[in-house]
């Protein structure tokens, strides 16, 4: 446990608005709640269907689905955070347990704070989104996520019901305060040999987000000189949204990399579990290049032959084939971290990646880390003393795109679309495991509606970038007509 890092606080510190008199219509109520129930975690606009009213009902649902004693709450630097929070908090309270309140860390730590208590947690965050957005990502104790089909449908049904209000509680719970950072870097920095690190010069944008506060923690005792990139604490995002995956958003970290002589750069989103790199040249790295060569670090480390990696079913195919070449088993899964996690679990997967930048641990919980990600990265880069961009070259193998996004008005139907367009083109192969996938000889493409915006996403990869350019226009063609 963590002793000496424990203050109750008194309940009235955590005091909202009425939560008890309804403003909108219970089918109004019913329809805001079934939008933020997502797929593997709840995400709204706060102030229009997420709110401090709806957040008690979460927090007294949580408590009741779970029948836990404790949970472990955290923020991220969202302005909505402390009110969603505060109110959630009061529900899990009101409902006979106890909110042990970590306050502003990174997802990963609320993972790790979940794993490493037994405890479940519930992580106040909207990752990469606009400011406006909030939410919460869920686990059971030990940071077993929660997604729609183990416990968000329930908890949905529950606060639709109001089953947990006629439960009568004969004491409520109480609000403590917890520290958990310190244990944090200890735990992460436990996945490197700290001694086989080198003097190395990184450009880090925290996008002032959480990576903000958790870099310097990290980092502080290690032989790397951080040049900052803004690392203030700012839920307005005052410079650029705290999106890495949009490549506009790493203009200033890649000018920095060049003008500061860096052997490379990273760049956090919102609440710092997903991590983008940009090589010593300012070049974007794909992730999946740097999923493969963290595959190929700890295959080769690891004695132990024919460990299963899972990736997600848009991972580049260079993904699969280091698995292979380095003795590993590869296990496809649909995206989304609570998916990822469950089969993890199930199959003691050693190692997870996803295209969209997420890297997950067997032992971190299971759970993604951006911040591990970064470690095990210049790891890599001081023990093979080569540039970033030579480790990627045995991994160019073929011509991909970066998800790219278009709105459309009705997904399911636009989807339906692009397969019987493609269908009668003899594929080799089609999958819905997650969107659509069709696989030709020398190319393949997915297509799969967004869980939280009215997009559909599009991946794609050829083995020559004339036949990639070629095929990606033809979609975007049928997607955007």
């Amino acid at each position: 446990m963590l002793s000496g890092m424990s203050e109750i606080v008194n309940n009235s510190t955590f005091k909202t608005k009425s939560l008890t008199a309804p403003t909108i219509s219970e089918h109004a109520q019913k329809s805001m709640i079934s939008d933020i129930f997502k797929a593997y975690d709840i995400r709204g606009i706060y102030g229009q269907n997420l709110d401090e009213d709806t957040a008690y009902k979460i927090g007294r649902a949580f408590a009741y689905f779970l029948k836990c004693k404790d949970v472990v709450v955290g923020t991220d630097m969202r302005v909505s955070s402390p009110k969603l929070s505060k109110a959630f908090m009061k529900g899990i309270v009101e409902q006979g347990a106890n909110a042990i309140f970590i306050g502003q860390v990174c997802t990963d730590a609320a993972y790790f704070a979940s794993g490493f208590l037994n405890k479940p947690s519930v992580m106040f965050t909207a990752s990469h989104n606009p400011k406006q957005y909030n939410g919460m990502k869920m686990s059971k104790a030990g940071a077993v996520p929660i997604n729609e089909n183990t416990g968000l449908k329930a908890m949905q049904k529950i606060i639709e019901s109001g089953e947990c209000n006629k439960v009568k509680i004969s004491r409520k719970g109480r609000i403590i305060k917890k520290q958990i950072l310190k244990e944090y870097a200890k735990h992460v920095k436990g996945f490197i040999a700290i001694k086989k690190l080198k003097k190395l010069r990184i450009a880090v944008d925290a996008g002032n987000g959480m990576a903000g506060k958790v870099v310097p923690l990290v980092y502080k005792s290690l032989p790397a000189e951080i040049v900052p990139l803004y690392f203030r604490l700012d839920g307005n995002f005052p410079n650029h949204p705290a999106d890495p995956s949009k490549f506009e958003n790493l203009v200033e970290l890649q000018k920095t990399v060049k003008e500061k002589n860096c052997d490379f750069g990273m760049a956090f989103d919102g609440d710092a579990d997903r991590i983008f790199f940009v090589d010593e040249n300012g070049n974007v790295v794909n992730s999946s290049l740097i999923s493969s060569l963290i595959i190929k670090n700890i295959l080769t480390k690891n004695k132990n032959k024919s460990q299963k990696i899972i990736h997600n079913v848009v991972c580049s195919h260079i993904v699969p084939d280091t698995i292979r070449k380095f003795g590993g088993v590869p296990i496809i899964e649909r995206v989304g971290h609570s998916f990822i996690k469950e089969t993890m679990r199930k199959t003691k997967a050693l190692f997870a990646c996803e295209h969209s930048a997420h890297y997950y641990y067997r032992k971190n919980y299971r759970a993604d880390s951006g911040i591990i990600t970064s470690l095990i990265v210049s790891e890599i880069i001081s023990k093979e003393n080569k540039k970033l961009s030579e480790l990627l070259d045995e991994f160019r193998k073929y011509s991909t795109i970066e998800e790219t996004n278009a709105e459309v008005k009705d997904k399911q139907s636009k989807m339906r679309e692009i397969e019987d367009a493609y269908k009668k083109q003899n594929p080799k192969k089609i999958s819905k495991l997650d969107g659509i996938t069709i696989e030709f000889e020398n190319w393949w493409f997915n297509v799969r509606p967004s869980n939280t915006e009215p997009l559909l996403r599009l991946n794609l990869e050829a083995s020559s970038e004339r036949l990639m350019k070629k095929k990606k226009e033809e979609l975007m063609d049928i997607i955007e007509k």
